[in-house]
């Protein structure tokens, strides 16, 4: 009988390298494998990278109206003023002049030593001293008072005034049973009996003058002190006038 044969032993392969044991204060990190099938390369593309602008939201129709009706207001205003001053400039206007120059009291007298009955007439004088405009008188009012105390009130019709006119008005005050205290009862008697009546009178007056297209109002107040003889037919003796707006 044969002997069985014996196969020699495989090879043994060599020994992995060993790896040298790392220092202790060394961090070792593992690196992963890598799948180079399953990789997928992203490229970015630097334009989509920008942050895109809002396109501007279109201006309200009517904002825009609104700001050229202002532009145009402002404008107009502007003009106008630069108007008026050369208007101002080119006519010089001056302010019509009020005075008195001649009274006459009727009668003055106490009923019961209490009311007063009065009868005066004035004569106004309404000078415009412009030499390029025509002045308007729109309203005019008279009162009269004694020791500031209203006696009587009167309103002239409206009138215009040419340049360099002057215009006398008589003015008729009439006094009806007007309620005096006694201290201004004694006075008013004293004064009669020594000749001498002393009245203050005062006027409101609107004026409107026009300048070409513009036109232009203003008040005057015009004041007067009178001293009169005692009625009857009592006349003025010294009176004193001023007017200003």
């Amino acid at each position: 009988m044969d002997s069985p044969k014996i196969s020699p032993p495989p090879p043994l392969s060599p020994p992995p390298p060993s790896t040298p044991p790392a220092p202790p204060d060394q961090i070792i990190i593992s690196k992963q494998p890598v799948d180079h099938q399953n990789t997928k390369i992203v490229v970015k593309n630097p334009i989509n990278d920008v942050p895109l602008l809002r396109k501007p939201r279109r201006t309200n129709p009517i904002i825009w109206c609104f700001a050229v009706f202002c532009l145009f207001s402002i404008l107009i205003l502007i003009i106008s003023g630069i108007v008026t001053i050369i208007i101002f400039v080119s006519y010089k206007p001056k302010t019509p002049v009020f005075d008195t120059p001649g009274a006459t009291l009727n009668f003055i007298y106490l009923n019961s030593l209490e009311f007063l009955n009065g009868d005066i007439v004035l004569l106004a004088n309404f000078s415009n001293p412009n030499k390029k405009l025509h002045v308007k008188f729109e309203y005019a009012e008279i009162q009269l008072y004694f020791s500031n105390t209203l006696i009587a009130t009167r309103t002239v019709s409206p009138f215009v005034q040419k340049q360099r006119e002057i215009k006398m008005v008589p003015i008729q005050m009439i006094s009806s049973l007007v309620s005096l205290p006694p201290r201004i009862a004694i006075e008013l008697q004293k004064q009669i009996q020594k000749n001498r009546v002393i009245l203050d009178m005062k006027g409101r007056f609107k004026v409107g003058i026009k300048m070409g297209l513009t036109h232009v109002g203003y008040w005057l107040h015009g004041s007067c002190q009178l001293e009169l003889t005692s009625p009857p037919n009592g006349f003025l003796l010294h009176h004193k006038c001023t007017t200003k707006k």
